[in-house]
């Protein structure tokens, strides 16, 4: 419930944004930051936010997490202005940055048995992928017959009964005990370096790659990142312990974690503005077209987590990246006056049936093999990878999309419907560059992903590890 919270809204305000901002009387320039307060905030603070459920208790981060997820939503939900509405999504943004690293590590570290473990990262990553989609459903329908506000509020009845459960279930385990202080140096710099990165990625989309104010910001962000790595490696108590990612097998699902929201954020962005624009459904039109995409991930991850054991990541991950493939490149064909049911629903399938085995596949990986001590923070960079994916894929393919449509209406100024066909032709484009992203993760997890057998994916210790150099 935490997790789906957490995916949820980052989409599900989207469509109802028109609407709250005539009510709050938010600027065009401002509407944004609805959006982007929350998407900073939740990427900046993951690190620590792992690294806090690590040192003082997942248990514990997880229920304030809770707490202050169920306020904060309450406050964005009652705004009456746009001030109040974009300091409830900066705290959302920061609660959730706790939920989401805690969620998964307490996955981590409660399901040893092997059957339950892959079972559990089945639901979990099916809810993972499906998130969004169902978000702009559940946006759509709220927005329709209730108000914009629920899309909001409905978080805080959630998350209290999240809480119930956590009080009465989740397992009270022991906190890291800390030989020194806190890396408030590396903190620093991975917090700012996240904010800048996705703060960047974000301007791009609305003022350009060469804009001083988007090169600043990316080249501000790389260096501090790289004087976090540079922190890490001389601190006696890291914030992110480097043999982590370095892990051969962790780095190619951290890799496949960040191509995938890639592709994934463009077939959502794009396909809300096909089914709004070109075809004019309503909103809870619009959320109802996403429907496939929750329903196929949720039978793919399940599918997953029986096959996981018995083959091992490798060869699920390539399938699913061949589907996914199949699914963009079928939705590239998508042309003037196509109907959703030739155009858009098989692709659909075809991309929640490659969601099930990544998801599943890449959580298994990226925290196999994990010290209890550290599945805070090794959680909370495979969320990491995935929130700076999605604001890399948001940014670079609405700018290509934009300057494609542009050029398509000036090489082609005699034909009718003119707008629409040129926006179809930039959707295009974008899915064939979201394709791209999807066959760039095969060789990644060919190369890097090695077949172990069934029974160390799922916690065993049997398999030595692989060190950072090997």
């Amino acid at each position: 419930m935490a997790q789906l919270m957490v995916v949820l809204d980052a989409t599900i305000v989207t469509i109802s944004l028109p609407f709250a901002q005539r009510d709050l009387d938010i600027s065009d320039s401002d509407r944004q930051w609805v959006i982007t307060a929350y998407t900073l905030i939740f990427g900046g603070l993951l690190l620590l936010g792992g690294r806090l459920a690590d040192y003082l208790g997942r248990r514990r981060i997880f229920i304030v997490g809770l707490i202050g997820f169920a306020a904060s939503s309450a406050l964005a939900g009652l705004a009456q202005n746009g001030a109040e509405m974009f300091a409830g999504r900066a705290l959302q943004g920061a609660f959730g940055a706790l939920l989401a690293p805690a969620a998964l590590s307490l996955l981590s570290v409660t399901f040893t048995e092997p059957g339950e473990r892959a079972t559990a990262f089945g639901v979990f990553a099916g809810i993972s992928a499906a998130g969004a989609a169902l978000g702009l459903i559940v946006g759509g329908a709220l927005t329709e017959y209730a108000s914009w506000r629920w899309c909001l509020l409905v978080n805080t009845p959630v998350a209290l009964l999240a809480l119930l459960g956590a009080l009465a279930w989740v397992i009270k385990d022991v906190p890291v005990p800390r030989t020194g202080g806190y890396d408030v140096p590396g903190a620093l710099t991975v917090t700012l370096g996240l904010v800048a990165v996705v703060y960047g990625f974000g301007l791009a989309a609305d003022d350009g790659w060469l804009a001083g104010s988007t090169l600043s910001l990316l080249i501000a962000g790389t260096a501090l990142l790289a004087a976090f790595v540079v922190v890490e490696r001389r601190s006696s108590n890291p914030l992110l312990p480097l043999h982590i990612p370095g892990e051969i097998n962790r780095g190619g699902a951290l890799l496949t974690a960040l191509l995938i929201p890639i592709a994934m954020f463009a077939m959502f962005l794009f396909l809300t503005y096909y089914f709004q624009v070109t075809l004019g459904y309503s909103a809870l039109k619009a959320g109802f077209a996403f429907l496939p995409l929750p329903a196929g991930i949720a039978v793919s991850a399940a599918v997953t987590s029986v096959l996981l054991p018995k083959l091992g990541p490798r060869p699920l991950m390539v399938v699913g990246s061949v589907l996914g493939t199949v699914g963009m490149l079928w939705l590239a064909q998508l042309s003037y006056g196509d109907s959703y049911l030739a155009g858009v629903a098989p692709a659909l399938v075809l991309t929640a049936l490659a969601m099930g085995p990544l998801f599943v596949g890449m959580q298994a990986v990226a925290l196999h093999n994990v010290e209890e001590e550290d599945s805070g923070v090794a959680s909370a960079l495979l969320n990491a990878a995935q929130q700076v994916g999605g604001a890399v894929g948001t940014a670079l393919l609405t700018t290509i999309s934009v300057q494609v449509a542009e050029t398509y209406a000036q090489n082609n100024p005699t034909l009718d419907d003119l707008a629409a066909r040129a926006a179809i032709h930039s959707y295009d484009v974008a899915f064939y560059i979201g394709a791209g992203f999807f066959i760039a993760t095969i060789p990644i997890i060919v190369a890097m992903i090695r077949d172990r057998p069934a029974n160390s994916i799922e916690g065993s210790d049997e398999t030595p590890r692989v060190s950072p150099a090997e």
